[in-house]
Order: C-alpha cells, then sequence, then structure tokens
C-alpha cells in the first residue's frame, strides 16, 4: 500500500477515511504524561468535574494527532517528506473518553516545489468527527509531496 504522488492529488478531491478510533481513559492520560502536560482539565476528575465540560477532556494535541493520521495509508504512506506546517488548527467541540472518531480529508490545493525538482507542495484539510458526526477538529496541512519517479525502481 502506497500514498499518492504529487502529481496524482486533485484540488478539491475529497476522501472519508475508513479509520474509526474509541478514544480511551489512558489514551489521554498517557498522552498528556508523556508530553509532560499538567493540565487537570486532562489528568484530575474532580477538577473537570467543575469545569464548563463536566468531565475530563482529551488532550487537544492527542486530537490533532488522530485526525491528521487517519489520511496516512491512503495518501501519503510512502510519498510523503514531511509536514512543512499547520496553517489552522480548530476544536470546535470537545472529545471525551469513550468518542469514536473518524476522519475526512479534501487536497485544497497543489503547487510545484520552487526549490526542489523530486517534489511538489500539497494542502490539505483533515477534518474530524465524533460518533455523533459532530465536527470536533479542523486541520489545514501542508505537505511536501514525493514525484513519481521516470525510471521503473528509481524509488
Amino acid at each position: 500500500m502506497r500514498g499518492l504522488y504529487f502529481e496524482e492529488f486533485e484540488i478539491g478531491a475529497e476522501y472519508t477515511h475508513p479509520f474509526t478510533r474509541t478514544v480511551t481513559e489512558m489514551d489521554n492520560v498517557m498522552f498528556t504524561s508523556l508530553t509532560m502536560n499538567l493540565q487537570p482539565l486532562h489528568l484530575d476528575e474532580e477538577f473537570a468535574k467543575k469545569s464548563v465540560h463536566g468531565a475530563r477532556v482529551v488532550n487537544s494535541l492527542f486530537t490533532v494527532a488522530l485526525i491528521g493520521a487517519f489520511h496516512v495509508p491512503e495518501l501519503t504512506m510512502g510519498t510523503t517528506l514531511g509536514n512543512l506546517g499547520y496553517d489552522k488548527i480548530q476544536f470546535p467541540h470537545p472529545v471525551f473518553h469513550g468518542d469514536t472518531l473518524r476522519a475526512e480529508t479534501t487536497i485544497l490545493d497543489k503547487r510545484e516545489s520552487t526549490s526542489r525538482d523530486d517534489s511538489g507542495i500539497v494542502w490539505f484539510e483533515h477534518r474530524g468527527f465524533n460518533q455523533d458526526d459532530t465536527l470536533v477538529c479542523l486541520l489545514h496541512r501542508v505537505g511536501l509531496m514525493a514525484k513519481k519517479q521516470e525510471e521503473e525502481g528509481a524509488r
């Protein structure tokens, strides 16, 4: 399985990714602890009960990592040369323990690289939804994508 090469991306193309993932308490506690985020909203149930959410909220950077990964098998597996940046990250609704997430991607734009002849730049919009189809995460990402090689076996 491989992702798409630069030439294969079409502006406006939309992808509904087939994967889903239920976010567990362990995911949240481990990620939050590994990244040394001491925010009690993620770790302290008693604190979080008194918040506007009424319960612990999943670390938003975990949500970014998960939603930003659902596309990999279909779109960028082995064909990406790296992320160039994120233009937008939004969280319109919190993620809670037990939420099941899925993602969709739209290709926003693309252009040839001006500094490399082996790659191009692609702008992606990744949208994450929970089990109720509520938008929980919106990402605009810029990726450096490999071009197809002329010679067979060059990759």
